[in-house]
């Protein structure tokens, strides 16, 4: 498959699954058939040219496979999504957003599914993810990640889900997964875990353009708030995150070059969120980012003010990404030594996350210890991101002179 054409499957696979799935098929079924449609389109378009229409041409080639795949039930593969039970409210009838691919989110949200579940199937079936980057960005095994997504399908297949409609009662608690899913879309795109890429520009820009809907149809809602302006202030900074390929860590970044509008933007959302309700782990996120935005320049940031933000954050969400994140403010706050033995349980549990490993061989190097190029060289080893690889061992060759 090419490239162009696999953008374009990126770009319109939502799409194409919403309209098969306004057939009332089940959701396996219409991946088969929008895969198969996809195989056609990479045998005839370098052949015939891509098509004026390429989301129809997929529609009309996809739909023909479901009905050929059920033949005996043809009339139900024709029936139309509105035979919904009267009271359920359609997504975009009730915010009046038209975007397949913000109610494919929040329909593969479904409650019968776990948080965790709903999260890998989304990422695969929406932003088409494969599974070895969706367990990247879970940070999770990649068998584990796989694993969630069958689950998930075979869970909606038993329950006979339905993608059709969703009860107005029910959106609330699904928001929760489909914030979740942007910022995986997000992170996952701002920093790809595989590849030569330091930024993918597409998935970043999918993501935010998503929230920025998802915020418009719920303009009142401060997580929803605090995840945009997160992705606001994260990409603000996105022009100096690299220079020929290269990575370029933040304290090192020229920040002249930062986006001042975006982080204008950030702020303004943040500022609008938190007095609006409990504080929740985006806002906080965002808040972080906010102190880093703001610092004119990398000595002036308010590390003190991180760490504590961190502290809340882990309280309220806890997981590896806050503790690593809380540790290295610390040893910002108190010295490398603290930040090393904050490190140090989280190194024992997961020995094998590189961002880990990472933390660790810098403030090994912050402390002079030998230990330090070993440190970056195994962390190099365990990321399979082409920039992060070639910056860890540029480190550590560093480290060894």
């Amino acid at each position: 498959m090419t490239t162009q054409i696999g953008d374009v499957w990126r770009r319109e696979a939502p799409h194409v699954l919403a309209a098969l799935l306004r057939r009332g098929a089940v959701l396996e079924d219409c991946e088969d058939a929008a895969q198969e449609a996809l195989l056609a389109a990479s045998e005839q378009w370098p052949l015939d040219g891509e098509p004026q229409n390429p989301r129809g041409w997929l529609i009309r080639v996809a739909s023909r496979r479901l009905i050929d795949a059920h033949r005996s039930n043809a009339a139900r593969a024709k029936r139309e999504l509105h035979e919904e039970p009267s009271g359920a409210v359609l997504w975009n009838e009730r915010t009046g957003d038209n975007d397949d691919s913000l109610q494919m989110l929040v329909l593969c949200c479904h409650p019968s599914l776990s948080t965790a579940s709903a999260v890998a199937l989304t990422l695969r079936v929406v932003a088409g993810l494969t599974a070895r980057e969706i367990a990247a960005g879970l940070l999770v095994p990649e068998a584990t990640a796989a694993q969630r997504i069958s689950r998930a399908k075979a869970t909606l297949r038993a329950r006979g889900a339905r993608f059709g409609a969703v009860e107005a009662a029910e959106l609330p608690q699904r928001l929760h997964a489909v914030r979740h899913v942007l910022h995986l879309i997000f992170t996952t795109g701002a920093a790809p875990p595989s590849g030569g890429d330091v930024i993918n520009h597409d998935l970043v820009a999918e993501a935010i353009r998503l929230t920025e809907r998802l915020h418009r149809a719920l303009p009142r809602d401060p997580e929803t708030m605090g995840l945009l302006a997160l992705m606001m202030l994260v990409e603000a900074r996105a022009a100096a995150r690299t220079r020929d390929g290269i990575l370029i860590p933040l304290a090192e970044q020229d920040r002249e070059v930062w986006d001042q509008e975006k982080i204008a933007r950030g702020v303004s959302l943040l500022e609008a969120a938190l007095p609006n309700g409990p504080v929740g782990p985006f806002q906080l996120q965002a808040a972080i980012a906010a102190v880093h935005a703001t610092a004119t320049t990398v000595q002036s940031t308010d590390w003190a003010q991180i760490h504590e933000l961190y502290r809340m954050l882990l309280t309220v969400a806890p997981g590896p990404a806050a503790a690593l994140g809380a540790a290295i403010a610390l040893s910002e706050v108190d010295g490398p030594a603290a930040g090393l033995e904050a490190l140090r349980p989280l190194l024992t549990a997961r020995p094998r996350d590189h961002r880990i490993l990472a933390a660790v061989a810098h403030l090994l190097d912050a402390v002079g210890s030998p230990e330090a190029a070993d440190a970056y060289q195994r962390a190099a080893t365990l990321t399979d991101s082409i920039p992060e690889q070639r910056y860890l061992n540029a480190k550590a060759q560093q480290a060894r002179h």
